[in-house]
């Protein structure tokens, strides 16, 4: 659980900041305008401080508590301009689109995605049954030597879920006006991967009050992840 032992300002708050942050697409400034319409009076630097010490935290526990991933992983890579430099976002989900991983990376070649293959393996703790790229010839390599036992399929049409994963990366990189480096882009998209989607369950396939419990339940865990209840 987090500590928030020296900070002057209690957890609802902390953690509401970091949600606000995290959740919808808001500077810094703009989170401190909305809290000062709400009577806290507290600034941008303090905000961006919590979010770099709490953003990660909060998100590790959701992944530590989200319930067993699928064996069908679809993965993608796209470019990011960071200073005038492309880069390169690596992005897995499974098949029902939860977030496996992300990297941050500047090249995409065979090195790069065996890097990436051993990061989404030790996180996962288990080897997937398929896994779904486009034809980038860099994962045929990484597939042979390191996940040869997983069927490997390769189409730029079976990765549509991988590629829609990126739209809310898009959003926010346009909203922070892109990233200052790869180190703050990968800070920010790893915390922001697990956090943001806790709180997307797929309204159109729910009716309302199915989505209300749902949001519910997950406002519950989110009190959980941030010791709202023991801070308080």
């Amino acid at each position: 659980m987090p500590s928030y032992k020296g900070h002057r300002y209690p957890a609802e708050i902390i953690n509401y900041c970091v949600w606000l942050y995290f959740r919808f697409p808001l500077s810094f400034r703009e989170v401190e305008e909305l809290m000062l319409e709400r009577g806290v009076a507290v600034s941008y630097e303090t905000i961006r401080r919590w979010c770099t010490k709490f953003g990660q935290a909060y998100a590790n526990e959701l992944r530590r508590r989200r319930p067993r991933l699928g064996d069908k992983w679809h993965l993608d890579e796209v470019f990011i301009k960071i200073n005038g430099t492309q880069h390169y976002l690596w992005r897995a989900v499974d098949q029902d689109g939860n977030v496996l991983d992300v990297l941050v990376q500047p090249r995409r070649n065979a090195l790069a995605a065996k890097r990436f293959f051993r990061r989404l393996l030790k996180g996962a703790e288990y080897v997937p049954r398929v896994i779904v790229t486009d034809k980038l010839g860099s994962y045929q390599a990484a597939h042979r030597e390191m996940l040869s036992s997983a069927e490997h399929r390769q189409s730029k049409y079976l990765n549509n879920r991988a590629e829609n994963s990126h739209q809310p990366t898009r959003q926010r990189e346009r909203a922070m006006k892109r990233f200052t480096s790869a180190g703050h882009a990968q800070r920010f998209l790893s915390a922001f991967s697990s956090i943001s989607p806790h709180f997307r369950p797929g309204r159109h396939q729910l009716s309302a009050p199915e989505w209300r419990t749902e949001m519910a339940d997950r406002f519950a865990v989110w009190r959980e992840v941030t010791a709202t209840d023991v801070a308080a």
